[in-house]
């Protein structure tokens, strides 16, 4: 008889105000973690911007540290966590933000599309959540966002899909195994989002989609489920 690993009786999750709060946000240079970024510090969060280059960084008008580094190896993971640490005297919240997306059938989809989509999409979340899960104060919370396919994957996006599908069952088991430290993983999954990712593919043309939120209102949503001590954010706990 397979017997499920046991697991601790104390399974509350805390609320995590974000005024004073250490706060790393990855993908910050983008149209949703620039909103997440303004979003923090309009709550008051300490935050640590990190994005793949420079520039962009540059532009964002909100305080905070910034760091520019490409997160696709361990090494850079856990450099960014250790400064976002260093930079707020501790850590209490990681919001990752960073993903990438390719459309079209999957026999017309490049094996290297493939790969950067789970390396970028799948793999980032896991290293970023496996070097958090040590420099996290108790209490803390990390959030990956998986997204609405994850819930229901959609022809011409069926590799991008299964890289946020892959997201969320690993948040799924990840957060059961973080209660015993007391840290808190949100799997978020806003329904398509305006932040221009769609016009970026890195292969194929993305397909006619209808209007999507705004960034700023599903920054909004995240935030509050951090404050509210949220477990899980499902598409439908979004609006427009």
């Amino acid at each position: 008889m397979t017997q499920t690993p046991t697991e601790s009786n104390d399974t509350t999750q805390p609320a995590h105000p974000l005024r004073g709060a250490s706060v790393l946000l990855t993908g910050a240079s983008g149209g949703l973690g620039s909103a997440l970024a303004d979003e923090l510090h309009r709550r008051g969060a300490k935050s640590t911007l990190v994005a793949r280059r420079q520039e962009p960084l540059d532009r964002l008008t909100v305080p905070g540290t910034r760091l520019a580094i490409d997160l696709r190896t361990a090494d850079a993971c856990r450099q960014a966590v250790t400064e976002a640490a260093r930079a707020g005297g501790g850590l209490d919240v990681v919001i990752n933000a960073v993903g990438v997306v390719a459309f079209g059938p999957v026999t017309d989809l490049s094996i290297d599309a493939m790969e950067e989509l789970f390396l970028t999409n799948t793999f980032v979340s896991i290293m970023l959540t496996r070097v958090a899960l040590g420099q996290l104060r108790p209490g803390g919370a990390i959030v990956n966002i998986s997204g609405v396919i994850a819930e229901q994957n959609l022809p011409g996006m069926a590799a991008y899909g299964a890289s946020k599908a892959a997201v969320r069952s690993f948040d799924e088991a990840a957060a059961r195994e973080a209660r015993r430290a007391k840290i808190r993983i949100l799997d978020a999954r806003p329904p398509h989002t305006e932040t221009g990712l769609a016009d970026r593919p890195i292969e194929g043309d993305a397909p006619k989609m209808p209007q999507g939120l705004q960034p700023a209102a599903v920054a909004t949503a995240i935030c509050d489920a951090l404050e509210s001590g949220a477990q899980d954010l499902p598409s439908s706990d979004f609006s427009a």
